[in-house]
């Protein structure tokens, strides 16, 4: 298992992280704040024994990088990365067959933050992310997805082209997100499926895209020609719940 450091900012993840018995080492509070859920926070801490510091605005500025940290920044102990068997043994434990969101060099912890916390809205079982060129699981990552990083396992992998030929071997296809493809209301997204979901800037990488069953395209009706990742993955990723539903 592979391990990063990890700061937690703003008042849902943390609490989400209390909720989901993680252990927090430190809390940083900013003095003099005690409204309704900063009392909430303190409480679970106290249950849990963390250390609690009331520090000035300033400090906290200084710990989150300058992020919104709402009054409350924690240290926590590290995010685990989970193994690709994980993600099936969720699936497994679910009944359901395996639907994973893989991202292709995703850079922005903004836009990963918002994928973990689609993955978990639509039942996914799993993000797979690349070591390489591509954001891990930071402090920013953890407080966009809005505690859904607590639930949803995030796989790293060496090779992403190489991951997908392994899951094609345990029955799996998949889809990528691409403007050239057919329009994902008139495919077949049901099954053991894996949702590709590419660079902000370029897209899927050619290599990775040819790996990939199909392209599927979201319909596209105004002036501009993209959606922002983390949007066309909750996009494509409810199409994937709507047809699993009518099955």
């Amino acid at each position: 298992m592979a391990y990063e450091e990890c700061t937690l900012i703003g008042r849902n993840a943390i609490m989400e992280a209390f909720r989901s018995g993680r252990t927090i080492d430190k809390l940083f509070v900013l003095d003099g704040c005690q409204d309704g859920p900063v009392k909430s926070i303190l409480r679970a801490a106290r249950k849990q024994d963390t250390l609690i510091r009331f520090v000035s605005k300033e400090k906290l500025d200084s710990l989150s990088d300058r992020e919104k940290h709402q009054g409350v920044v924690a240290v926590m102990a590290a995010f685990e990365y989970a193994e690709i068997d994980d993600l099936f043994a969720k699936a497994e434990e679910k009944g359901e067959d395996p639907f994973f969101i893989l991202c292709d060099e995703i850079e922005d912890p903004h836009n990963l933050g918002a994928i973990i916390r689609t993955a978990n809205l639509a039942g996914a079982h799993g993000v797979i992310i690349p070591k390489r060129r591509a954001v891990g699981l930071t402090g920013t990552v953890a407080k966009v997805s809005a505690g859904a990083l607590n639930y949803t396992p995030v796989a790293r992998v060496t090779n992403l082209g190489r991951t997908i030929d392994d899951l094609k071997k345990r029955g799996m296809w998949f889809v990528c997100g691409d403007m050239e493809g057919e329009l994902m209301y008139r495919q077949n997204l049901t099954g053991p499926i894996g949702l590709v979901i590419g660079n902000e800037g370029s897209g899927v990488s050619r290599l990775v895209r040819e790996k990939c069953d199909y392209l599927t395209a979201i319909p596209m009706k105004g002036n501009i020609d993209s959606l922002n990742a983390s949007v066309a993955a909750g996009v494509l990723a409810f199409e994937i719940v709507r047809q699993r539903m009518q099955k």
